[in-house]
C-alpha cells in the first residue's frame, strides 16, 4: 500500500456537484479545486489497495479541506489537473499531485459507481470533459499588431471576448477564436473597463501574455463555481519549456555543482552551475543557471540545499532533474504561475 498526504487546500468554495444517477444507477464525476500553503495538508491519503480497484481516497481528516469540500472515503481519483490518471501507475499519480504546486484540480467518482463502471467495461475517460484547462499564451506583436480584437458588452466590466485573425500572432500563439480573456500579463481583468484594457495592452509593448478560456472551458468552470487561474493552464503553447535531464553518473561524476541562491520571484532556489564540458550533465542538456524544480519526479518545493542534495544522491548511479532556464523562470513568476 502506498500512502500520500497531499497538501491542504484553502480559500476556495465548496466545489461539489449533486448529480442525478443515470438509468444504471451510476453517479457522475465530481470536481474539487484545492489550494494550499506550506503549513497545511489537503487532508486525505491516496491509497493503492488489493481489494479495491483504482486510486482510492482514504483517511479523510476530520474538519480538513477534503472533508469540507465533500470528498468521500472510497472515492476513486480519475483526473489530476485535467489529466486522466486511472490507467497510470499509482506512484506516478502521487508525483503528479506533488508536482502540482499550490493548487490542484481533482476529479473523482464515488466507489460504487466506479466499481459498476468497471464491471460494465466502461471507458471512464469518456465520463469526463475532453479539455478543461485554460491556455496561457505568449504573443509577440508583428507590424499589424497582436492579431486579435476585443469585444465587451456595453456598460460591463471584466467580460472580454477575443476575435482572432487567422494566421496572425495570436492565432500562432494558440489563442482559440472566440475565447474569453481572464488575465493579462498575470493580472486579472475582472475589474477592467474596455478603456483600461486597451491602455494595459498598449503598455505591454511588443509582447503580451494572456490567460484565455474557450467558451466550453469557461462554461465548465462557471457552472461549477470554480475560479480559473494560471496554475491550471495548459502551457504547451508557450515558448518557455521545462526540461527533463536524465543523467547516468560517469567515472568523474555528473559534472555540475548545485548552489542555493535567491530566486527572481523572492525566496531561495537550487541552481545548477559549473557544468563541465563532455560530462553527463552537459550531455543531458544542462545549462549554467538552470533552476531545479524536481528530482526523480518529485518536486523540491520547500526543500533546502542539503535535502535537495540528498534527493540527488538517493540513487547511486543516476538521477533525473526537471529544470527551467532563467528566462523561463522569470516569465512564469511574472504571470503568477509559480513553478511550471
Amino acid at each position: 500500500k502506498f500512502e500520500f498526504n497531499p497538501k491542504d487546500g484553502i480559500d476556495n468554495p465548496a466545489l461539489t456537484l449533486t448529480e442525478d444517477m443515470d438509468a444504471e444507477g451510476m453517479g457522475e464525476p465530481r470536481f474539487y479545486l484545492l489550494t494550499k500553503d506550506s503549513t497545511e495538508t489537503f487532508g486525505f491519503c491516496l491509497h493503492e489497495e488489493l481489494v479495491c480497484q483504482g486510486h482510492v481516497i482514504r483517511q479523510i481528516e476530520l474538519g480538513g479541506v477534503a472533508q469540507r469540500r465533500g470528498l468521500q472515503d472510497g472515492d476513486r481519483l480519475l483526473q489530476v489537473n485535467g489529466h486522466f490518471v486511472d490507467h497510470m501507475d499509482h506512484q506516478r499519480v502521487v508525483q503528479k499531485i506533488k508536482a502540482s504546486g499550490n493548487q490542484v484540480l481533482l476529479a473523482v467518482l464515488d466507489g460504487e459507481s466506479y466499481e459498476a463502471a468497471k464491471s460494465l467495461g466502461r471507458d471512464l475517460s469518456q465520463m469526463l470533459p475532453d479539455d478543461i484547462r485554460p491556455r496561457l499564451c505568449h504573443i509577440t506583436r508583428d507590424k499589424s499588431g497582436f492579431g486579435f480584437s476585443v469585444s465587451c458588452p456595453e456598460g460591463t466590466k471584466g467580460t472580454f471576448q477575443l476575435s482572432v485573425r487567422q494566421d496572425g500572432p495570436a492565432d500562432r500563439a494558440g489563442v482559440p477564436p472566440g475565447s474569453w480573456l481572464l488575465e493579462l500579463n498575470g493580472d486579472s481583468v475582472k475589474s477592467y473597463s474596455q478603456t483600461q484594457l486597451t491602455k494595459k495592452l498598449k503598455q505591454s509593448g511588443n509582447k503580451v501574455t494572456l490567460l484565455v478560456a474557450s467558451s466550453a472551458v469557461e462554461e465548465f468552470y462557471r457552472l461549477r463555481g470554480l475560479r480559473v487561474t494560471a496554475a491550471l493552464a495548459d502551457t504547451s503553447w508557450l515558448p518557455f519549456r521545462v526540461r527533463e535531464l536524465h543523467m547516468v553518473k560517469g567515472p568523474a561524476g555528473y559534472g555540475f555543482l548545485l548552489k542555493e541562491d535567491d530566486c527572481s520571484s523572492g525566496g531561495v532556489g537550487q541552481f545548477l552551475w559549473d557544468v563541465d564540458a563532455g560530462l553527463p550533465a552537459e550531455q543531458a542538456g544542462m545549462k549554467e543557471g538552470d533552476r531545479v524544480l524536481a528530482v526523480n519526479g518529485e518536486s523540491i518545493e520547500g526543500l533546502d540545499h542539503e535535502q535537495t542534495v540528498h534527493r540527488i544522491r538517493a540513487r547511486d548511479d543516476q538521477v533525473t532533474l526537471l529544470v527551467i532556464d532563467p528566462a523561463g523562470d522569470e516569465f512564469y513568476h511574472s504571470v503568477g504561475f509559480g513553478d511550471p
